[in-house]
């Protein structure tokens, strides 16, 4: 394994860092869902250090109270791989919207028609902001009982259940299909209709509007803040994180990342559970 001392091979080395964009699962959160000690102290040694933090993650807004508790001066999170920017401010249950980039019905109609064609026995769950509905047949993946159950083709009409909410992303799922096989076949099948990605370790993709990912929503709120990328250090694990830890000037993939994971960020560190995040962190602050 590479160590987290490695430099990154990319001109941006030498540049102090004024963001830290962070993925949860498999990356800043241990398996059990928790934050070390250790994390919460590097986190907020950054912020003392003038550096911001974003958490960066594929995760539904109300799914965020595994990191309520740690929030600090870094409020703000880049939900649903991008579709959405909340203010964890408020609390559990009282996020607010700063940001939503939305799946048109019309682009996840023709996904879902798409993918239903190009791989048969795929089932759905439709993400709005704070809204979940899903097809009968699509497994129980997640701990919520959903809002309604229908047809993807029902609950994504105009006037369909939830129809007074944008839709952040859908979900795919296939019960037999090799999972980087399916997100394969579906890229080719949707093309430029929408954004696909997966998380899971399962053939679970996940759904959303065209040009809409971790790394293009960080770039906006980077450009908001007056951010280059050469200023923002990223990390993650799967490929919904490609895209981030490419874009960003230092990236890591965590030692348990997958192998496209690897090959796209500029360093390595170790394992989400033996604090692979705050080690990397911990070491920059040294050389500031």
């Amino acid at each position: 394994m590479t160590s987290a001392t490695r430099q990154p091979q990319t001109p941006a080395a030498g540049i102090p860092p004024r963001l830290i964009a962070t993925d949860l699962d498999g990356t800043l959160l241990r398996d059990d869902k928790s934050v070390s000690p250790r994390t919460v102290a590097a986190l907020a040694a950054a912020e003392d250090a003038g550096i911001e933090v974003f958490f960066v993650t594929g995760r539904p807004a109300r799914w965020m109270d595994v990191v309520s508790d740690h929030v600090h001066g870094h409020g703000l999170a880049i939900c649903g791989n991008g579709a959405a920017v909340v203010d964890l401010h408020g609390g559990p249950g009282a996020h607010r919207f700063v940001k939503v980039r939305e799946l048109a019905r019309e682009n996840a109609l023709d996904a879902v028609q798409l993918l239903r064609d190009a791989a048969p026995g795929t089932v759905y769950a439709v993400e709005q902001t704070y809204g979940f509905y899903q097809e009968p047949d699509y497994p129980k993946l997640h701990m919520e009982i959903p809002d309604n159950l229908a047809p993807a083709e029902d609950l994504l009409a105009e006037d369909g259940p939830g129809a007074e909410e944008p839709v952040l992303k859908i979900l795919a799922y296939h019960p037999s299909m090799d999972p980087d096989a399916f997100l394969t076949l579906s890229r080719l099948a949707i093309g430029e209709r929408a954004n696909v990605t997966r998380s899971s370790p399962s053939a679970l993709l996940e759904i959303s509007g065209p040009g809409v990912s971790k790394a293009s929503t960080l770039a906006l709120c980077c450009a908001e803040r007056g951010i280059s990328h050469e200023q923002v250090v990223a990390f993650g694990d799967m490929p919904n994180d490609v895209e981030m830890l490419t874009w960003a000037g230092q990236s890591y993939a965590m030692g348990n990342a997958h192998p496209d994971v690897i090959a796209a960020a500029s360093g390595q560190t170790v394992a989400n559970n033996d604090d692979g995040v705050a080690l990397v962190i911990e070491r920059m602050l040294e050389q500031l």
